[in-house]
């Protein structure tokens, strides 16, 4: 497998789950306003959508779309307990976690990165995610982790996506919870070492 890239953009997720799963993959990264992999490649190429993060999972053949490359990772790996079962209610509850991390959060606070957004846009965005992030709190007030007591591929992409928040003028200090949330995840060794692979962290 080959995972497309950006440092710090939403690609973190599946490479952070690559390493928890301990699975044999291989990273280029992209250049997203060029369009031009590492490798030289035409980014539009690979994934006419033009952003990542896109996994090649054969020859000719990739998956975009951070939810969905989570589940097939989690899926397709032996053995892995990142993600419930099919058809099982706690399966439906995963889905239901990253979809708000998707909608809710990823498209937010992602949004605010946009240069050409006028501020009464962004201050209308902040609001918004100020009160999704309250909920989210709440959350986690009461277990370790998204769906409970397991870590799962939920919070790879949740921590990725808050993340951003330094960058964007959203300060997290009244959301207690969910500062020692982001302290227990990006804690793990499989989150660590994607950091330090992308540059976020100092070797």
């Amino acid at each position: 497998m080959k995972l497309y890239y950006s440092p710090g953009a939403c690609s973190l997720a599946p490479h952070i789950v690559l390493n928890e799963l301990g699975a044999d993959y291989e990273l280029d990264k992209v250049d997203l306003a060029g369009k031009k992999t590492e490798g030289g490649s035409d980014f539009n190429a690979v994934n006419g959508k033009g952003y990542v993060p896109t996994l090649e999972i054969g020859k000719g053949e990739v998956l975009t779309e951070v939810a969905t490359i989570l589940q097939y990772l989690a899926d397709k790996a032996k053995n892995s307990d990142l993600l419930p079962a099919f058809g099982s209610m706690e399966r439906y509850r995963a889905m239901e976690s990253l979809n708000f991390v998707a909608s809710e959060l990823h498209k937010g606070i992602g949004g605010l990165f946009n240069p050409a957004m006028p501020e009464e846009g962004k201050k209308a965005i902040i609001e918004r995610v100020k009160r999704r992030l309250s909920w989210l709190d709440g959350q986690l007030a009461t277990k370790p982790y998204l769906l409970g007591d397991k870590y799962s591929v939920a919070d790879a992409y949740a921590f990725t996506v808050l993340g951003w928040t330094k960058h964007v003028n959203i300060d997290l200090s009244p959301y207690a919870h969910i500062v020692a949330y982001l302290d227990r995840v990006g804690a793990r060794p499989a989150v660590q070492a994607a950091l330090r692979k992308e540059g976020l962290l100092a070797a």
